[in-house]
């Protein structure tokens, strides 16, 4: 599996203080060498880049869900003619979002 690197050192960065377990920092000063990362700091940003991208995908989603919706309205769609929308299109929603709409006022929400 090829490592895809976003390079940090052209973008501004900020210091932070995040307190963390003595043991999960333990971990990671193990991990991160198994990982090839320089150190245990370039592991956190890692993992926070990955999951970041992971729920900002998601987010695009959700704004997506939003713009079909509010386009299918603007056409005259009645509210039971979107849900039989929705209800076609469950199938082939990513299953990672699906398990984050748990709000059911969202029109995207999934049982």
């Amino acid at each position: 599996m090829k490592k895809t690197m976003i390079p940090t050192k052209d973008r501004p960065t900020t210091m932070i203080s995040l307190r963390i377990p003595v043991d999960v920092l333990e971990q990671l000063k193990k991990v991160a060498p198994a990982k090839g990362m320089s150190g245990y700091q370039a592991l956190i940003k890692y993992y926070v880049g990955k999951g970041l991208r992971e729920d900002f995908d998601l987010v695009r989603q959700m704004e997506s869900a939003e713009r079909l919706e509010s386009t299918l309205t603007r056409m005259g769609l009645k509210p039971d003619q979107i849900n039989e929308v929705w209800d076609a299109l469950r199938g082939y929603l990513p299953e990672k979002s699906e398990k984050y709409r748990k709000d059911k006022s969202h029109p995207a929400a999934v049982d």
